[in-house]
């Protein structure tokens, strides 16, 4: 059997030539070498064999093939494939295979290096002497839900192109202090609707390490990217520059969780500390608090007992109400703009009227669909500075939730409020960071540029495979520092903008002389304006984001070239 998986080439159009890879490379070679693809897994496919001789025979020809496919694209949007080849035990279920033969094999594929293929001890075995190929023993390997270590075997596809890529990625520099990557915990619940509860750990668990300042932690984006993936930790490692990886899995079941966890130097693969908690779900955020202690005990320059003692959490949430906090916390992280969190996010108020997270949430909706949902700015502006308040009332001290509603705030056009959080929550925290990319936007609108960059340039070390936020925040700092063409570029690879960048991009696109293709995004912006709002009431909500007056100026200047009627 095979597990396969693509890295890489990850932006727009990556789709399109993954799924021509299938139908043109990889389904003749499975077909002709006698196998069959079991399923596709999001970018990756399982595949079995009758025979391993050409389960390993069809991986390498699909690896060797791959060479001339990728002609002109950038080295970091080409799709390489990492392949994992098992002979064991399977259990047939329909058309479907699984067992620990299919789980060994997915493994392997994360021990690839890319461009490569990494077979078990059985299959090593089985094709010995049978095949004019040569593998590196990698000796027994402990992988992730596997209880015995696995014999791994890897082959190195000797490719022109395999070789120019991996000299091209340079390693991000290792931080001064201690710096750790979360991955996301696996779901082992057996129920994909249980993803939120183990992401909303993940995430959890990250935000309390950042709560360290003696801690570089990366930021929950860059550490998603990840998900559904079986990484080498080494790679993690070179790839986010941090020196430790943190792995685990949850299994929610009733009323009783089960977390694993272990602690990984990332150069070595070396296991420092692992653990396992068994407990009533009411238990999970004693749990949360007992795994942090343990990671950050765990790292060298161990963290001293004040420390610990000061970043305590507070008292134990309502579980209920943190359930449904963690599924419109995962709605949220998919489409900002969504107001399918809302009602989960009512729903955690109900459960718990003191719930400043969900507080700070909706309020931080309610501002952002003065423009991505074209609310007039008095309506939804009263909706923002009421649940504000809440929130700040609740928990006045709280850096995350300050830093949500200091965003809130400026969009709202509150900009006295939002300059008071956001330097309250960069004096509690400066480390977390959802802290420093609310910094790097809400400095920007407040018209401190420079130290709004400064914060842009730290948010990026700590999430350096950053999404569609840090791409908009870039994009707002590019243009009024009246950096256009960086602004333009900042939004590239974002499919479906949301309608009010549609319009600030036709801005910036005419500052920097490109008329026609402003005059294509102005068009688009205004197919999707609703009824009753005009550019003008989108220019108005604008231009009360802006402190200073030459922001303003340069905002509506834009406007006027694109051609808008304002």
């Amino acid at each position: 059997m095979i597990f396969a998986q693509p890295i890489g080439g990850r932006e727009g159009g990556t789709l399109e030539r993954l799924k021509a890879l299938r139908k043109e490379l990889v389904q003749p070679k499975i077909t002709e070498r006698g196998g069959r693809i079991v399923k596709l897994m999001g970018d990756g496919l399982l595949a079995e064999f009758p025979s391993v001789v050409e389960a390993v025979q069809c991986a390498v020809e699909i690896q060797e093939a791959m060479s001339g496919r990728e002609v002109g694209v950038e080295d970091g949007a080409r799709i390489r494939l990492r392949m994992g080849v098992n002979l064991g035990d399977i259990i047939f279920e329909g058309s479907d295979i699984y067992g620990d033969g299919v789980n060994v094999a997915a493994r392997l594929e994360g021990l690839a290096d890319p461009d490569s293929v990494c077979i078990s001890g059985q299959a090593f075995d089985a094709i010995e002497g049978k095949l004019d190929l040569e593998f590196d023993d990698l000796g027994p390997q402990q992988v992730k839900n596997i209880a015995k270590p696995v014999r791994a075997y890897r082959l190195a596809i000797d490719t022109e192109k395999g070789a120019s890529s991996a000299q091209s990625v340079a390693p991000l520099p290792i931080p001064d202090k201690p710096s750790i990557a979360v991955l996301p915990f696996d779901n082992m619940s057996g129920d994909p609707e249980q993803e939120y509860f183990s992401d909303g750990i993940t995430e959890d668990v990250i935000t309390e390490l950042a709560r360290f300042d003696s801690l570089f932690v990366i930021a929950r984006n860059s550490s998603f990217h990840y998900k559904k993936t079986s990484p080498k930790v080494q790679d993690v490692g070179r790839e986010l520059g941090v020196k430790f990886v943190v792995e685990g899995s949850v299994r929610k079941a009733g009323n009783r969780i089960r977390v694993t966890a272990q602690l990984i130097e990332a150069a070595t693969g070396n296991h420092i500390w692992a653990e396992r908690y068994d407990r009533d779900l009411n238990d999970v955020f004693s749990v949360q608090d007992e795994l942090v202690r343990e990671i950050a005990a765990s790292v060298p320059g161990q963290l001293d007992a004040a420390e610990v003692r000061r970043v305590q959490r507070r008292p134990a949430e309502n579980l209920k109400a943190y359930e449904y906090v963690l599924r419109g916390d995962q709605m949220r992280n998919q489409d900002w703009a969504s107001p399918d969190a809302i009602p989960l996010f009512e729903s955690a108020i109900e459960a718990d009227p003191h719930c400043a997270r969900a507080y700070a949430q909706i309020a931080n909706w309610h501002a952002y669909s003065i423009l991505a949902h074209c609310v007039p700015m008095e309506e939804a502006g009263q909706k923002t500075r009421d649940l504000a308040e809440k929130a700040i009332r609740i928990e006045p001290n709280n850096p995350v939730m300050l830093a949500f509603v200091a965003e809130a705030y400026v969009m709202s056009g509150d900009l006295d409020l939002a300059r008071r959080c956001i330097d309250k929550a960069i004096k509690l925290n400066p480390n977390h960071y959802y802290v420093m990319l609310f910094a790097a936007v809400v400095l920007a609108w407040l018209g401190d540029v420079d130290a709004a960059m400064r914060w842009r340039d730290l948010y990026l070390r700590h999430d350096p495979m950053h999404g569609p936020a840090m791409a908009e925040a870039e994009f707002e700092l590019f243009y009024l520092t009246e950096r256009y063409e960086d602004a333009i570029r900042a939004l590239v690879g974002w499919q479906d903008l949301p309608i009010h960048l549609l319009a600030e991009s036709a801005s910036a696109h005419a500052h920097a002389g490109k008329l026609e293709e402003a005059a294509v995004l102005r068009e688009r912006f205004e197919s999707k304006l609703p009824p009753g709002y005009t550019i003008k009431d989108h220019v108005s909500a604008s231009l009360k984001m802006c402190a200073l007056q030459k922001h303003r100026d340069l905002l509506l200047e834009g406007y006027r070239k694109a051609g808008f009627d304002v």
